[in-house]
């Protein structure tokens, strides 16, 4: 029997990380969970240690009670607590893969803790690429492991281009589905609210996320972390709308083919995919019918209404501390959108102003990348 392989779960309670238990509970005599994490979601957490018995567990988002330290003790879970606690977990847990489903700047440490500990990753977390890639991509490379997308889209791309040489890609086409406001005049942003804004048409996911799909933030991340993760031009890297979501990506090729891959938007195809690779396993998840699929359509993104993707291709040109800049403040103009401190169209205007007045670094390091981060937060927050 072969051996099991170690998982490290981050963002254990979100929905990539219950996704992603549900792919141990399809294969359970594939995979052993050794250490999980929540941000605030304790008593699921807790859930989650009963069923599958880590050996650690962190909670960065609220102080724990005697109770529950004592109710993880007593489930022989060590624990990690505060803003730290995840890359605590991440140096000290045995594990063969890291499965980092946080949302924000808060995956970057533990990614790097992980490449240093010379595991493998499976990475739901853009940001860790959007803030460092050039960082992220050298120690990957120079430790020799594995980094697996999640995302839908860059699944598709990877996979699109098992066996390919990456020097025959001509373009990738990374699809989005548009979002809630695809169809919405540009002159009605200034009245969208935050329960409009967190209906996505197509995906289940969690609130920041939904609204970085609103905005199309999401697919500039993705585009920041596709140029990374396949060494791939930022020119060469255009995004195609496509709202039915069946297509996934694509990858043309300088020969005028085009490889795609499709299926039904569900996050457990690419979650499975990435902790179990090189295999497939056999799975339930719904499959595409053709006798009721009718259409797939296709359109150009407009810029002037999701200004957000304009100024995710604006920073990675710039590269350099821009689009760790660019992330920071699109994670508190977000939050503050979601605390209905600022509209709607708020969201865009704060991340350019962010952008123009930061002090620019062509080449940081990873102490300068956190202290970009940090003055954007800052000064997002204090912007009237």
């Amino acid at each position: 029997m072969s051996k099991k392989k170690k998982i490290a779960l981050l963002g254990a309670t979100g929905s990539i990380g219950v996704n992603a238990l549900h792919c141990v509970n399809n294969a359970p005599e594939e995979f052993d969970v050794v250490a999980l994490s929540t941000h605030k979601r304790v008593d699921l957490l807790l859930q989650q240690t009963r069923q599958y018995q880590p050996k650690f567990v962190a909670v960065t988002g609220r102080p724990l009670s005697d109770s529950e330290r004592l109710e993880f003790k007593n489930l022989g879970a060590t624990v990690f607590s505060g803003q730290g606690g995840i890359v605590q977990l991440a140096e000290t847990a045995e594990y063969d893969l890291l499965v980092n489903a946080v949302v924000g700047a808060a995956g970057f440490l533990p990614t790097l803790s992980a490449i240093d500990r010379r595991a493998d990753i499976a990475l739901a977390n853009k940001e860790t690429l959007v803030i460092g890639g050039q960082v992220v991509m050298q120690k990957i490379k120079s430790a020799g492991v594995k980094l697996l997308p999640i995302d839908s889209e860059h699944s598709a791309i990877f996979q699109c281009l098992i066996g390919e040489n990456y020097d025959d890609i001509e373009k990738i086409l990374l699809t989005a589905s548009g979002g809630p406001f695809r169809n919405t005049p540009i002159e009605d942003f200034k009245n969208i609210t935050v329960e409009q804004a967190l209906n996505h048409p197509n995906w289940n996911m969690g609130k920041k996320i939904t609204i970085d799909s609103a905005t199309m933030m999401n697919k500039g991340l993705e585009v920041i972390e596709a140029h990374w993760l396949f060494g791939v031009d930022i020119d060469k890297i255009e995004v195609v709308i496509h709202p039915q979501s069946i297509i996934h990506s694509m990858v043309a090729f300088h020969d005028g083919s085009i490889k795609a891959q499709l299926g039904m938007p569900d996050m457990r195809v690419p979650i499975q995919l990435a902790m179990t690779f090189p295999q497939r396993r056999p799975s339930d998840f719904p499959r595409v019918d053709w006798n009721t699929l009718k259409e797939l359509t296709f359109d150009k993104p407009d810029l002037q209404k999701f200004h957000c993707l304009a100024l995710a291709f604006a920073a990675m040109r710039a590269g350099g501390t821009a689009p760790a800049v660019m992330n920071a403040a699109n994670e508190i103009a977000v939050a503050r959108f979601l605390d209905q401190q600022i509209s709607f169209v708020h969201i865009a205007q704060f991340i350019e102003k962010a952008i123009e007045a930061h002090e620019y670094c062509a080449s940081p390091d990873v102490q300068t990348l956190l202290a970009a981060d940090h003055w954007a937060r800052q000064f997002t927050a204090a912007l009237k």
